[in-house]
């Protein structure tokens, strides 16, 4: 069974604050990011690296189509499927030697462009972009019926 939890992110601080809550909760799985252009994914994205203890700089692997990242021994991983043509390229390019990382995290934006070559999610994380653009409406999908609660009791105010 899938539960689900919805919340605004009014600020950049909100996204903040729910990139930190997630990332105590998160450590390994398939995250989904989804929502169109400058909504807000990979700015989610450094900042829950950057909670998981990441110090450098977080881009988009728009062209490069992942960033592997090892912060405090763990492995990982950053895909950008916006630019794919073809599912199959994944596999050309050898996700399946990444998606055989024991314990490691993968966050795919972009993932409906991964067809059958990436992993069905863990946590779906669906974010939109107000009219006025200023906030975003965020979804969050998974099966954990107790991260769902932890989200809903820590992000009332966001």
């Amino acid at each position: 069974m899938s539960y689900s939890v919805k919340f605004n992110l009014n600020h950049e601080q909100d996204t903040q604050q729910f990139a930190r809550i997630l990332s105590q909760h998160v450590h390994s799985g398939i995250i989904y990011l989804i929502g169109d252009l400058g909504a807000g994914k990979t700015t989610f994205t450094r900042y829950f690296l950057q909670n998981l203890g990441h110090k450098g700089s977080v881009k988009s692997p728009t062209y490069t189509l992942v960033e592997p990242y090892t912060i405090q021994g763990k492995e990982i991983f950053h895909f950008d499927l916006y630019r794919l043509d073809d599912p199959y390229e994944l596999e050309l390019m050898g996700i399946r030697d990444y998606l055989e990382t024991p314990d490691a995290l993968f966050l795919f934006e972009w993932p409906s462009k991964g067809g059958d070559e990436i992993p069905k999610p863990d946590i779906v994380i669906d974010i939109h972009k107000s009219e006025d653009e200023l906030t975003r409406s965020v979804t969050l999908t998974t099966e954990s019926e107790s991260l769902i609660q932890i989200l809903q009791e820590q992000l009332n105010g966001a």
